[in-house]
């Protein structure tokens, strides 16, 4: 979930926050955002014409499963927000219709248009803007920190992004039993987690698993369950996932 605001907006009519219907990073770190033309960041990037605008968007990370305290973390980016323009046009809506196939109902492909298709009150339907990254900070379940444009630009996707949600939400559907015994790997915190309490997966990446445990007292806490190596795909979480329930069943 992802919300963008133009700092400065005083016009009460102008709430100064746009939603992105879909975003991506470019190769040089930059994000490019499809928004709807009569949004205020569109029409705010649409004045200012050769200025730039300042901004910032705000990542909120929601948990796919149903757990206390879903939110994950934070991030913000703050930056220089313009129109994508000219021929730029369209290597920017091709690399958003790649990482977002249901582009063409989004209004992608209106982008590819050598002119902006009209809109409501006579703007284009949609807009790309880029963000030019200048800060940015994450707050999440592994602590807050600031993060540089050019550790922003070489950052890469986690390998199971795309599948985490339905992975968590697979493994506590058909999985608990098994996710509520990896508190047998936990040493000393075994005591605290009786057989019936609950145990939700509620983070998942190459590195390992993280569960939230709750007690009879409604108290939670977060465990983090280490793969022995980084994994690839999804074939070798399933390897990885078998290791650790076969570690936590000879506890």
């Amino acid at each position: 979930m992802a919300s963008l605001s133009i700092p400065g907006i005083e016009d009460p009519d102008e709430i100064g926050l746009s939603a992105p219907v879909c975003r991506t990073v470019t190769p040089g770190g930059d994000v490019l955002l499809l928004v709807p033309g009569d949004s205020a960041a569109a029409r705010a990037a649409a004045h200012a014409q050769d200025d730039d605008v300042a901004a910032v968007m705000e990542i909120t990370d929601v948990a796919p499963v149903s757990v206390p305290h879903r939110i994950r973390g934070r991030a913000w980016i703050a930056g220089w927000l313009t129109p994508v323009r000219n021929e730029q046009r369209a290597e920017a809506a091709m690399l958003l219709a790649e990482r977002h196939p249901v582009g063409e109902l989004l209004g992608i492909g209106e982008a590819l248009q050598p002119e902006p298709a009209p809109g409501m009150y006579g703007r284009a339907a949609w807009m790309m803007l880029r963000l030019e990254v200048g800060e940015g900070a994450v707050d999440d379940l592994w602590g807050a920190e600031p993060v540089e444009p050019d550790d922003f630009a070489a950052a890469v996707p986690d390998p199971l992004v795309a599948h985490e949600a339905e992975l968590l939400q697979h493994l506590h559907s058909a999985h608990s039993e098994e996710v509520r015994g990896l508190c047998a790997l936990l040493g000393d915190r075994e005591a605290v987690c009786g057989p019936g309490d609950p145990a939700v997966p509620v983070s998942l990446d190459r590195f390992g698993l993280r569960v939230r445990f709750t007690d009879a007292d409604q108290r939670s806490f977060d465990a983090r369950f280490d793969f022995p190596d980084p994994v690839g795909d999804v074939a070798e979480l399933r390897r990885a996932m078998h290791r650790l329930f076969e570690a936590a069943g000879a506890r």
